[in-house]
């Protein structure tokens, strides 16, 4: 089961899993858009199963996770990607920007995760793959929000790893950087848009091809990009560096 799989990352993971001949149950709010990708996918013979919903809505959850249990037999893997951001900074944000995000980004995935265990148990090596962020490593300026909800998600993803080795339920985590998706578009809310420089970022489709390889390897953690695993990398080893650099990026923004 793939959630947020109408664009960006999801979309382009769909289609790298569907090459390799996955099963796919895919979900996200939009039918239109999973429809195009279901109809795409089963001109090369994969079997597609289209279940719209909202992760953050308890019986879209169930529904979507029964769904896919009737069509397909049951679980092995669960890809929890749907996320949703916004850019400004924490004083100028309502209280309700913080829990649009924490519900589509933490509390969603997990209790769609805790459903869904039964079933992996019962799973063919199964596993649940957590798309969080490289700056749920380091959190940076103008995305405080964005940054809480996914280190939750880390550390969520750690603690449930080492529950469940024994039961043969792998957790991969996955921290993308910098990637050309249309997420902006569909940000909660957008403060920094007019001020921020557009950077080179990596394709969805390589993304999507690092995550299928480390989910073959049965890989703990990824950090996806360049920077991406620089800035985690010069955050061990300088942290107060990195804590300057990043308040000089702030001050140039709120002058």
């Amino acid at each position: 089961m793939l959630t947020g799989a109408s664009f960006g990352i999801g979309e382009a993971l769909a289609r790298e899993l569907a090459r390799h001949r996955a099963q796919l149950a895919l979900t996200a709010r939009t039918a239109e858009r999973l429809e195009a990708l279901a109809a795409e996918f089963r001109t090369a013979a994969t079997e597609v199963a289209v279940i719209p919903g909202d992760i953050t809505n308890p019986e879209d959850r169930a529904r979507i996770l029964a769904e896919t249990v009737r069509l397909f037999g049951g679980l092995d893997v669960l890809v929890n990607n749907a996320g949703v951001g916004a850019s400004g900074f924490f004083q100028e944000a309502s209280s309700e920007r913080l829990r649009r995000i924490m519900e589509v980004n933490f509390f969603g995935p997990v209790e769609l995760t805790r459903l869904a265990l039964p079933h992996l148990f019962q799973g063919r090596r199964s596993m649940i793959v957590n798309i969080a962020s490289v700056i749920g490593r380091r959190g940076v300026p103008g995305y405080s929000e964005y940054c809480a909800s996914k280190f939750a998600l880390c550390g969520f993803s750690e603690s449930l790893r080492a529950e469940l080795v024994r039961r043969g339920v792998h957790v991969l985590l996955v921290n993308p950087g910098l990637i050309e998706t249309p997420f902006r578009e569909h940000l909660v809310e957008d403060r920094l848009q007019s001020r921020e420089k557009r950077r080179r970022a990596m394709s969805a489709e390589q993304c999507a091809r690092i995550i299928v390889r480390a989910m073959q390897r049965r890989t703990n953690e990824v950090v996806i990009t360049f920077d991406g695993k620089m800035l985690v990398w010069l955050n061990r080893l300088f942290p107060r560096l990195v804590d300057w650099l990043l308040a000089k990026y702030a001050e140039k923004y709120q002058e």
